[in-house]
């Protein structure tokens, strides 16, 4: 027995009534689900019922499809935890809950939050290391500790302006998430929540946050600006308010103020006047040219570039920060310069064990 349909008419199910059957297809009510066999679930069709009860699918790595009828209003604890075949899934708008773990280590590669849901449940998609896209409904007023943390392919999301607070590590360790603006409805940050975001730049805090937790910001290496809309005392390298002005070049009070940040080939580049500073770079090449209107690097700009196993740096570069190449892969710097120039930090290399060589003509 590898299908089975479960009527809506049918109010019980014996125990064991299918011990041991392989089902991979399943049409039935949601009370149903516990009394059928998972180890080998492909496909899913629920028919009726209000709740998807905690740890329904839980470890149903075969599980590729689910489809959840407008009946359903809450999602349970772990309910799809660690169903690594599941890629996609379209929450209904009847729902209103989505609990802890729901959905954490899932391969989701997108995700839409319904505007019924008021509460994202504690680590419900972490670990989806898939996800790229979030779309948040307007009736979330809470995101859940470690809500989104280690969803490292995701590159953007938009915190709508009914979330009041953002939970201890929400988004830690999102690696490809480059900006955020945090709404002017949110009161508090919470400890650790943006931790690790290496590739984020640019945040607006909005103007009702009283409060961000310890090390929120911490490792945000690239985190050049910052527009604080908020009564926060925000300054650079300084560890208060989470660490969020510790790496940061400009610190801005108006929202309208231009950004100083530009981006090539994957470069970030910050201009000051003929300053031009490179901040990070967020792109996945092996060997890389810093572009010769570059003149200074800043400190973590390579931070963890596991990747690149070459650079080649111009001339033009006159100044070098500290830790600038800290953790890369690097094997190989080629150098235009003749000797390290004065204004290269003594610590430029710090953590780096490539090879440098001086005078490169190309």
């Amino acid at each position: 027995l590898t299908s089975i349909t479960i009527p809506d008419s049918v109010k019980t199910i014996g125990n064991d009534a299918f011990y041991n059957c392989p089902i991979e297809t399943a049409t039935m009510p949601t009370w149903a689900s516990p009394y059928i066999t998972k180890n080998q679930i492909k496909t899913v069709v629920f028919t009726s019922g209000e709740s998807i009860e905690a740890g329904a699918f839980i470890g149903c790595s075969s599980l590729t499809s689910i489809t959840i009828p407008d009946s359903v209003t809450s999602i349970g604890d772990s309910a799809f935890s660690g169903c690594g075949g599941l890629t996609s899934i379209t929450i209904p708008d009847s729902v209103t809950s989505i609990g802890k773990y729901a959905f954490e280590f899932c391969s989701l590669t997108s995700i839409t939050i319904p505007n019924g849901v008021t509460s994202i449940g504690n680590s419900a998609f972490r670990f989806c290391y898939d996800l790229t896209s979030v779309t948040i409904g307007n009736s979330v007023t809470s995101i859940g500790d470690s809500a989104f943390s280690d969803c490292s392919s995701l590159t953007s999301i938009t915190i709508p302006d009914s979330v009041t607070s953002i939970g201890d590590s929400a988004f830690s360790d999102c690696s490809s998430l480059t900006s955020i603006t945090i709404p002017d409805s949110v009161t508090s940050i919470g400890n650790h929540a943006f931790h690790n975001c290496s590739s984020l730049t640019s945040i607006t805090i909005g103007n009702s946050v009283t409060s961000i937790g310890s090390e929120a910001f911490l490792y945000c290496h690239h985190l050049a600006e910052v527009y604080n809309l908020s009564a926060l005392n925000i300054t650079k390298r300084s560890s208060d308010n989470g660490y969020v002005g510790y790496y940061t070049l400009d610190i801005y009070v108006n929202k309208d103020t231009p950004s100083k940040l530009t981006s090539e080939n994957n470069f970030m580049i910050h201009i000051d006047g003929g300053e031009k500073t490179l901040v990070g770079y967020l792109g996945d090449k092996t060997e890389i040219t810093i572009p010769d209107s570059v003149t200074s690097i800043g400190d973590w700009a390579f931070y963890n570039c596991s990747s690149l196993t070459s650079i080649t740096i111009p001339d033009s570069v006159t100044s070098i920060r500290s830790y600038a190449f800290y953790g890369c892969g690097l094997q190989t710097i080629y150098c235009e310069a003749e000797s390290q120039p004065g204004g290269w930090d003594y610590g430029w290399k710090y953590g780096c064990s490539a090879t440098v060589i001086w005078g490169y003509k190309g």
